[in-house]
């Protein structure tokens, strides 16, 4: 069976660089009928926050990524205690005591050499007195001991990838304090929770060769990896720095709809072309992580607005019922009233705009020249009750008594009902302006 899982840390918000990680692994799991699992990185007992917990679950059922369960490595310490005893019984876990200073100045001189920076494995060399008397004055820290080989695996986004590990330094799985590292969490549960397919970001290739090596030295079965591009500015700038201004929650606050989010995301940076979808059975169909490509992806979240906007105009009233009777429309006349705005919106948020115009009017914008015009085409507003055919024999009536016609006439009232220059079909607006009919 296909299990994939989306391990978020809860130390903040998850933003757009996130939901690209969690939606492919939701998308992979639930077309091939398989298991999505949350699992919450919570290893970091000061920077977790439970509200961040909370948050992250929210923003998901936001989405309608749904998972099959949840885990906690906050829960599974002894598992990671026990992966680490099994590593230092087969002699691939050795401790260290480098400060980062140390380390800095070891990488220096490497770098000056002209060599790799890679850790020299001085902590092998140490005799236990060594280590007794270094342990008495500071923590000590563990890393794994890779074989020094070609690390090699056919990435599902990349290709064949192929790492000399002796190019990359023994990872340091478990840190002077205890902490267990994400490195060493991540196979331990990857390997007993049988996962079988893992994307997540470029960043981590370096970090895929390592854990392969840990995955079979504890005897589990390498996953399928796949590694997508990083997500950039819409110019090519990093994006890094802004994704805090990114997150999920930021953007449903700005209006951007479910469905216009995850369509854009589940294309981007792939060769097929973009298309709005309104359901996520379609959204799963049609997913391929092979046409993803590895160039940098340029996100700009300004195109989510039209997104959202053409979601929104397709909705049934059903869809925005719930909004639209908040703002005090009347039920006999929800219909109409969505159906007037619905292509005039860009988000939700754009209703209550249109319902303060049709129920209380809004600022007329009147040009100089227009003002004795409007003032006499107001005084041949039918009376009575006015509906779908009052806009064309109003306006027949001032074009016979003005003698204007074309955008000479119709512009000066819309102007002057609406305050705006552009807007709904003035058939099907006039009659919802409860401000002129009650004036009528």
């Amino acid at each position: 069976m296909t299990v994939t899982r989306f391990a978020p840390s809860p130390t903040g918000y998850i933003h757009v660089g996130n939901l690209r990680t969690a939606l492919m692994n939701f998308l992979i799991a639930r077309k091939a009928g398989g298991e999505f699992i949350l699992r919450i990185d919570d290893t970091d007992p000061e920077r977790s926050k439970e509200e961040y917990v909370d948050a992250i679950k929210e923003d998901l059922e936001w989405l309608g990524l749904t998972w099959d369960r949840v885990e906690r490595q906050s829960l599974r310490l002894e598992r990671y205690e026990a992966a680490a005893e099994e590593l230092r019984k087969m002699g691939r876990f050795y401790e260290v005591f480098e400060t980062p200073t140390e380390l800095d100045l070891k990488r220096k001189k490497q770098l000056n050499m002209g060599n790799p920076p890679v850790y020299d494995r001085a902590g092998l060399k140490l005799s236990d007195a060594e280590k007794d008397a270094l342990r008495a004055e500071r923590g000590g820290y563990w890393r794994f001991l890779l074989d020094q080989e070609r690390i090699e695996w056919a990435d599902g986004i990349i290709g064949d990838m192929s790492i000399d590990a002796a190019s990359v330094s023994d990872p340091v799985l478990i840190r002077a304090d205890g902490q267990v590292l994400y490195t060493l969490a991540s196979v331990v549960d990857d390997t007993e929770m049988g996962v079988t397919h893992v994307v997540r970001g470029a960043d981590h290739v370096t970090n895929t060769a390592t854990q392969i090596q840990i995955i079979q030295a504890l005897g589990g079965t390498v996953p399928s990896f796949a590694h997508h591009s990083l997500l950039t500015g819409p110019q090519g700038e990093a994006l890094s720095k802004r994704l805090g201004t990114l997150s999920l929650r930021d953007l449903r606050a700005q209006g951007v709809e479910p469905m216009a989010l995850l369509s854009l995301m589940a294309r981007l940076g792939s060769s097929e072309p973009m298309e709005l979808q309104t359901e996520m059975a379609t959204l799963i169909e049609g997913f391929d992580i092979g046409q993803f490509g590895t160039a940098p992806t340029k996100f700009d979240v300004a195109d989510l607005f039209p997104l959202t906007a053409k979601y929104l105009h397709a909705q049934p009233l059903d869809a925005v019922a719930d909004e639209i009777a908040a703002l005090g429309v009347p039920a006999e006349q929800a219909d109409a009233f969505w159906n007037v705005v619905r292509e005039n919106i860009e988000t939700r948020a754009d209703l209550a705009g249109w319902w303060t115009l049709l129920s209380e009017g809004a600022e007329p914008v009147i040009d100089a020249e227009d003002t004795a015009f409007v003032a006499e085409a107001m005084a041949l507003l039918p009376e009575g009750e006015l509906t779908s055919d009052s806009w064309g024999a109003w306006t027949a009536a001032v074009k016979e008594a003005t003698g204007r016609k074309g955008r000479g006439l119709f512009m000066p009232l819309r102007k002057a009902l609406t305050g705006m220059s552009h807007g709904p079909d003035m058939s099907a607006l006039l009659p919802l302006l409860q401000v002129i009919k009650a004036r009528g």
